[in-house]
C-alpha cells in the first residue's frame, strides 16, 4: 500500500491538471482542497486555520467562510495581489494584524461578519486603514459597541456600503460615521439603538438606511433629503415627524411597520414617496370620536430641547397628511391598526395609489369613490374589519375601474352597492367569505327581491371565495358568464342542497374547488363534468365512500380529512385519479385496518405525497392503530378475516361431502345383491351370477 501512495498522488495531480487545461474548463481543485471557478477560490468549510498560500496567484475572489481562522497575519495575503473580494464570515476571528492587507490594497469588498473582532478592534482598525479602494464592508455580529465602531471606521472614507447589524450599539452620535462621506447604504438592524443624535448629518450621499429591530422611541425633525429607502420597522416608535421644509426629499420607501405609532406620520411636504408601510401600529384618526365629538382644532405641542436652546413645535393631530404631497404614492399599508374611519379627502391625496391595505382595523364604513381618487387602484384589502356597509357616491364616476383584487372577507356586510362590479373590467379575484351575503338572482318575496351580489358576466373573474356566507339553495345560474378557475364554498352547510345545476356553469374552467364542511354526502355531487379540476377539498363532510365520479378525474391534490370513510376503492391507485394525484390528505377517518390494500398500493406510488401520513389511523376491534405500521398479529388476523369466502366454504364442505360419498358407497355395496334380485323379479330378466 505504501508503494502505491506516490502513484495515487501523481494520478490526482494529473487529473487536476488535465481538468484545468481542458477546452473551456473553469473548475479545478487546489492541493488545499479549495475549488477554483474562474477567478474565484472557494475554501468554505475546509477546517482551515490559516489562509492557504498555494492558491492561484491571479484569483480575484477568495471565500473562506466557516473555517477556524482566528488571526489574519501580515503575510496571509501577500501572494494575492489581484484580490478584489474577501469573505471571512464565521471564523471566530479575533485579530487582523496591521499590514495584513499590504499585498491586497485593491480589495473592494470585505466580509468579516460573525467573528470576535471586539477583542482587538484597535489593531483591526489599523489593518483596515490601508484599504483605499474598499467599497463594501460587513462587520455584522462582532459584538461591537458604538465606540469600537467609531475606531474601526475612522479611516474608511471610500466605503459605499456598510453593515453593522447584530452588534451591541446603543447610541449613535456624529462621531461614529464622521468620515464616511461616500456611504450609500447603511445597515444597523438588530442592535440596541435607543438614541440617534445627528449621527447621519455628514452622510450626504446616503440612500438606504436600515435601523429595523432596535429600540427607537421617536423620530423628530427627520431631514435626510437624499435618503431613498428608510426602514425603521420593529422598533417602539410612537411619533414620526419630518422637518417642516419645502425642500424636495428623495424618499421613495418608508417602512414604519411593527411600531407603536399613535398618529399618522407627519411626512415631508415634498417627496417621491411611492411605498408607505404602517402595518401593526396603534394608529387612529381623532378628528371624530365614536361618540360624535369633533377634535378638529385640537393640537399637540412638542418641546424640543437641544443643549441650551428650546423649540416648541405645534402639530394638528388629524390633518398633517394634507400638507404632504402624496401624488406619487402607489402602496399604502395601514393594516393591523385601530382606524375606525378615514377622514374625508384622505384618499383623494393619492391619485396614483395602486395597492391599499386596510385589513385588521375597526372600520365600520368605507367610501368607494371620492370624486374618482381610486381610479388606479388594483388591490384593495378591507378584510377583518367591522364593515356593515360600503358607500358609493352617485355621479362620482365609475368606482374602482382598475381593480383586480378585492378582499372583503370577515366583516359584517349583508349587501354591497348595486352594480359595484359593473365597471371593474379587470377584476380577477374577489373574497367575500364570512359575510352574510347572497348571490344574485334571488327569488322575490312579497314582490321584493332580497339584497344580493351580482357577479354574472364578470368574464375576467377567476378566483372567488364565498366561504361561510350562509349560502343556501343557489339557483338561477349565479356564475353564468364567468370563467372561474378557483372557487371556495367552504363552511356553507346548506349550499349543496337541491339542484346543483348552477355549479356546472363553471365545470369547464374550474381548476380548484373547496367544498370543506358543506354537509356533503357521497351521492350529493356528480364530479364527472369537472374534467379540468386539479385540486379538490372535501374535508369535514359526511362521506362514507369515495364518490365514484372522482375515479375518472386527473386531480393533483385531494383532501379527504375529517370524513366517515372506512376504505377507498381497492383499485384507486390504478384509476386515472390515483395515477395523477401528487398530494393526498387522508387523516381523521375511521378506516378499517383489515381493508387497507388501497393504502399499501397508494404508498407504492412514486409521485404521490401524503403530508399527514403519520396521522392516518385505522380501527381494529376497539383499538385505533397507526395505518403506517400495523403489528404482525393484527396483519395475520386480518388475513384470516379477509380470506376468500368461497374457498373457505369449499374447505368446510369438502370433508362432509367425502363422508357422505363413502357412506353411500358402503351402503350400496352392502345392499347390492338384494337390489339385483329385486330388479330381476320385477323385470323378468335372468342374469347369471
Amino acid at each position: 500500500m505504501e508503494a502505491l501512495l506516490p502513484v495515487l498522488s501523481l494520478l490526482l495531480v494529473l487529473l487536476a491538471v488535465g481538468w484545468g487545461d481542458g477546452a473551456g474548463a473553469a473548475w479545478a481543485m487546489s492541493p488545499g482542497g479549495c475549488e477554483h471557478v474562474q477567478s474565484t477560490a472557494d475554501c468554505k468549510r475546509k477546517w482551515l486555520s490559516s489562509v492557504p498560500g498555494n492558491l492561484q496567484g491571479d484569483i480575484e475572489e477568495l471565500l473562506l467562510d466557516d473555517n477556524t481562522i482566528r488571526v489574519l497575519g501580515r503575510a496571509s495575503l501577500l501572494s494575492y495581489h489581484q484580490l478584489k473580494h474577501l469573505s471571512l464570515t464565521k471564523n471566530r476571528m479575533e485579530l487582523l494584524e496591521p499590514g495584513a492587507f499590504l499585498g491586497s490594497r485593491g480589495l473592494h469588498a470585505l466580509s468579516l461578519a460573525d467573528n470576535l473582532l471586539f477583542t482587538n478592534y484597535s489593531l483591526t482598525a489599523a489593518a483596515l486603514s490601508v484599504l483605499p479602494a474598499l467599497r463594501v464592508l460587513d462587520l455584522s455580529g462582532n459584538q461591537l459597541n458604538e465606540d469600537m465602531a467609531s475606531v474601526l471606521l475612522s479611516n474608511l472614507s471610500s466605503l459605499e456600503s456598510l453593515s453593522m447589524a447584530r452588534n451591541v450599539i446603543m447610541r449613535l452620535d456624529s462621531s461614529v460615521f464622521t468620515n464616511l462621506t461616500q456611504l450609500l447604504e447603511l445597515n444597523l438592524e438588530r442592535n440596541y439603538i435607543f438614541e440617534i443624535d445627528q449621527a447621519f448629518e455628514g452622510l450626504q450621499r446616503l440612500q438606504r438606511l436600515n435601523i429595523a429591530y432596535n429600540y427607537m422611541t421617536c423620530i423628530v425633525d427627520f431631514n435626510l433629503t437624499k435618503l431613498r429607502v428608510l426602514n425603521v420597522s420593529y422598533n417602539i416608535i410612537e411619533w414620526f415627524l419630518a422637518l417642516e421644509s419645502d425642500d424636495l426629499f428623495e424618499l421613495e420607501v418608508l417602512d414604519l411597520s411593527h411600531n407603536q405609532l399613535l398618529f399618522f406620520p407627519v411626512l415631508p411636504r415634498q417627496s417621491k414617496l411611492h411605498s408607505l408601510l404602517l402595518k401593526d401600529n396603534k394608529m387612529s384618526f381623532y378628528q371624530l370620536l365614536p361618540n360624535g365629538t369633533s377634535l378638529e382644532n385640537v393640537t399637540v405641542q412638542f418641546l424640543l430641547i437641544d443643549g441650551n436652546s428650546t423649540n416648541i413645535t405645534t402639530v394638528r393631530l388629524w390633518d398633517e397628511v394634507c400638507y404632504s404631497n402624496l401624488s406619487s404614492l402607489r402602496l399604502l399599508d395601514m393594516s393591523q391598526n385601530q382606524f375606525w374611519y378615514l377622514p374625508k379627502g384622505f384618499l383623494a391625496k393619492m391619485p396614483a395609489l395602486t395597492h391599499l391595505k386596510l385589513n385588521q382595523n375597526c372600520l365600520e364604513t368605507f367610501q368607494l369613490s371620492e370624486r374618482d381618487p381610486l381610479a388606479m387602484l388594483t388591490d384593495l384589502d378591507l378584510s377583518q374589519n367591522l364593515l356593515m356597509e360600503l358607500w358609493e357616491d352617485v355621479g362620482a364616476g365609475p368606482a374602482l375601474p382598475s381593480l383586480q383584487l378585492f378582499n372583503l372577507s370577515t366583516n359584517m356586510l349583508q349587501a354591497l352597492p348595486a352594480g359595484i362590479f359593473t365597471h371593474t373590467k379587470q377584476i380577477t379575484t374577489v373574497d367575500l367569505s364570512y359575510n352574510r351575503l347572497d348571490l344574485c338572482p334571488q327569488l322575490a318575496v312579497l314582490g321584493r327581491s332580497a339584497p344580493c351580489v351580482d357577479i354574472r358576466g364578470l368574464a375576467t373573474l377567476t378566483r372567488l371565495s364565498l366561504a361561510g356566507c350562509g349560502l343556501r339553495d343557489l339557483g338561477g345560474h349565479p356564475f353564468r358568464g364567468t370563467a372561474l378557475t378557483h372557487l371556495d364554498l367552504s363552511d356553507n352547510r346548506e349550499a349543496l342542497s337541491g339542484d346543483l345545476g348552477w355549479l356546472r356553469d363553471v365545470a369547464v374552467t374550474l381548476q380548484v374547488l373547496s367544498l370543506r364542511n358543506t354537509n356533503l354526502s357521497s351521492a350529493s355531487v356528480d364530479f364527472s363534468a369537472f374534467q379540468s379540476l386539479a385540486g379538490l377539498d372535501l374535508s369535514g363532510n359526511a362521506l362514507t365512500t369515495l364518490p365514484a365520479s372522482l375515479g375518472a378525474l386527473k386531480l393533483r391534490s385531494l383532501d379527504l380529512r375529517d370524513n366517515s370513510l372506512t376504505a377507498l376503492p381497492a383499485d384507486v391507485a390504478w384509476r386515472p385519479l390515483g395515477r395523477s394525484l401528487q398530494e393526498l390528505y387522508l387523516s381523521r377517518n375511521p378506516y378499517n385496518c383489515c381493508t387497507l390494500g388501497w393504502w399499501e398500493a397508494l404508498q407504492r406510488g412514486e409521485r404521490l405525497r401524503v403530508p399527514d401520513r403519520h396521522e392516518v389511523t385505522c380501527n381494529y376491534d376497539s383499538q385505533r392503530l397507526s395505518a403506517l405500521v400495523l403489528p404482525e398479529p393484527v396483519l395475520r388476523d386480518c388475513r384470516w378475516r379477509t380470506a376468500d369466502t368461497a374457498l373457505l366454504y369449499l374447505v368446510l364442505a369438502l370433508p362432509t361431502c367425502l363422508t357422505l360419498l363413502v357412506a353411500f358407497t358402503v351402503v350400496f355395496l352392502t345392499l347390492k345383491p338384494k337390489l339385483l334380485k329385486m330388479v330381476k323379479r320385477r323385470c323378468g330378466v335372468s342374469s347369471p351370477y
